[in-house]
């Protein structure tokens, strides 16, 4: 489906999403048409899903982070239907993953301070259908992140 250079073109674009195609050529060792041609063939087979900006939540004052693992009172799709449109809505939670194992969904949830975060538990995620039980964990720093594994 995709060669070693459309996973040097995506290596490329996961580190500047804004690169032009002409940038792109050049650093992928091919001519721009060739570059452009695999670029929207990346886009049309949904390989490339969009481009978005790499934003510094610490800079817009959202200073504090946690993982939220919780657990539901039922494990039926309505639940877990319910679940996610009210995570959805929620500003708050930044990333929501369903798991297996012990917990049923991991967030990650960013608050200006842990009282903000406090209120958010309290007022919010405790008064979620079908939520039976949470854990938080406060991560200390960041030690690897990454925007998509391309290889």
């Amino acid at each position: 489906m995709i060669d070693g250079q459309d996973v040097q073109i995506l290596r490329l674009l996961t580190e500047d999403g804004r690169m032009s195609i002409h940038e792109l050529s050049e650093k992928a060792g091919l001519s721009h048409t060739p570059v452009s041609r695999r670029v929207k063939k990346l886009e049309a087979s949904g390989i490339i899903t969009g481009y978005e900006a790499r934003v510094d939540e610490r800079k817009l004052g959202f200073t504090f982070s946690a993982f939220v693992s919780v657990r539901l009172d039922k494990q039926i799709d309505e639940t877990l239907v319910a679940f996610e449109r009210q995570i959805k809505l929620m500003p708050e939670v930044v990333d929501c993953w369903l798991m297996t194992g012990n917990h049923d969904y991991l967030l990650r949830v960013v608050t200006r301070d842990i009282e903000e975060f406090e209120t958010f538990l309290l007022r919010d995620l405790t008064r979620t259908q079908g939520v039976a039980s949470m854990e938080s964990s406060i991560p200390l720093r960041r030690v690897k992140a990454g925007a998509a594994r391309t290889y």
